[in-house]
C-alpha cells in the first residue's frame, strides 16, 4: 500500500480502528502473559524457599 500522508497511514483505508485494536490488543495479552509467568515464578520460589526450611532440620 502507497499512503500519501500520516493521516492515511493512521487510518489504514478505513480500518485503523481494527487493525491497531488488534495490535493494542495483542500487545496488552503479551504483557499480561508476562506479568502471570513472573508472578507465577515469584510465588513457586517463595513456595519451594518454604519447603526447604521445613524439610531442613535446624
Amino acid at each position: 500500500m502507497n499512503w500519501g500522508s500520516w493521516s492515511d497511514f493512521w487510518q489504514m483505508g478505513g480500518y485503523g480502528l481494527y487493525v491497531w485494536g488488534s495490535f493494542a490488543m495483542t500487545i496488552v495479552c503479551i504483557a499480561g502473559e508476562i506479568w502471570f509467568l513472573r508472578r507465577h515464578r515469584l510465588q513457586t520460589m517463595q513456595r519451594l524457599k518454604r519447603m526447604n526450611a521445613w524439610e531442613t532440620p535446624t
